[in-house]
């Protein structure tokens, strides 16, 4: 049995360790394996994260094994791999690393990093959101067909308001929609953003729609989890794979095959072959830099006609102005 490997990612060597260790029981799939798919996908996968403050989901025994998220950057990077700082809601921060080449992607897989969680900003400049993401989360008693459902009706609301997003699998049952904008709003403007286009979403199609924060409220139907665009809050990213017994990847797609894309098809050993086909489907995606009036404008005139204001925060976070009471509702409802 190899104790090490070595793989060449654009002209830097990488040494894997330990790469027969299994990582996946059910499918059989090692260290080593996970760690060619990344440099299978290399070129898709660093388009994703380059220059972004990255939190790694480590699973260094396999899937089967412990994990943590590693925000701050290991003490043994190496000095070719840079740094962003990033700020919590609590005030406190931490570098984390932003790859800028393929090598990177593979540094971290050898220590176990299955999933990427890159944040919407770049190094550069960690405040300004250079991403407007949603979320669609299929609630029990739905599943992927509701969330492409949601999806492409979502696709109808962008367009209204001047933004096409980029659609892919979330490695689950949901798909994530994410819209490239100019890095010219904050973290709270773009979430007002997203609670807007949430809002409009919800209106058109209430019976299967919904923007609940509180799970008891939400039914049968896709969430859209406005509070992904929350500060310190991130969505796995393209080509991650997942910590499932499958193994399954978060794929980008096109939205001419959204309908017709079954989540189970991609996959640690499937999805080299889909990226040696098609490439990155998402490639395009830094050729534009949307911009947030439209939707702004839209959460003015929910607040202004409708009496919309803000929704709740995640539960780490401190309490924000405007923001509703961060109480369950069938508690807030018993009486003292």
């Amino acid at each position: 049995m190899a104790e090490t490997l070595e793989l060449d990612a654009g002209g830097r060597t990488v040494r894997v360790t330990n790469p027969q260790k299994v990582y996946f029981p059910e499918r059989g799939f090692t260290k080593g394996d996970v760690v060619r798919y990344y440099l299978a996908v290399g070129a898709g996968i660093l388009r994703v994260l380059r220059d972004r403050p990255t939190t790694l989901e480590r699973y260094p025994d396999g899937v089967d094994g412990e994990s943590f998220f590693q925000k701050r950057a290991p003490k043994n990077l190496p000095d070719w791999i840079p740094t962003g700082r990033i700020a919590f809601p609590s005030g406190r921060y931490a570098d984390e690393i932003c790859p800028t080449e393929p090598a990177a992607v593979l540094w971290a897989a050898n220590l176990g990093c299955l999933t990427f969680h890159p944040w919407p900003v770049r190094r550069n400049d960690t405040e300004h959101p250079d991403e407007l993401r949603i979320d669609l989360d299929p609630q029990p008693g739905t599943d992927y067909a509701d969330a492409v459902r949601a999806a492409l009706e979502l696709r109808d609301v962008l367009a209204g308001l001047g933004l096409t997003g980029w659609p892919k699998t979330s490695g689950g049952r949901g798909l994530h929609v994410f819209v490239p904008i100019a890095p010219e709003w904050t973290f709270t403007q773009v979430r007002r953003s997203a609670i807007a286009v949430a809002r409009e979403l919800e209106r058109r199609a209430p019976e299967r729609i919904t923007t609940a924060w509180w799970k008891e409220e939400r039914g049968t139907k896709i969430f859209v989890d406005y509070n992904q665009t929350a500060r310190d809050r991130t969505i796995a990213c393209a080509y991650s794979v997942r910590p499932k017994p499958h193994a399954p990847v978060s794929a980008p797609l096109r939205w001419d095959e959204l309908d017709r894309a079954v989540p189970a098809d991609f996959d640690l050993a499937t999805m080299p072959a889909r990226f040696a086909e098609a490439g990155d489907v998402h490639a395009d995606m830094d050729e534009h830099a949307f911009r947030l009036d439209a939707a702004l404008e839209l959460a003015a005139r929910d607040e202004r006609d409708h009496g919309l204001g803000d929704l709740p925060y995640p539960p780490e976070h401190p309490k924000m102005d405007g923001e509703p009471k961060r109480v369950q509702p069938s508690r807030a409802r018993k009486p003292s």
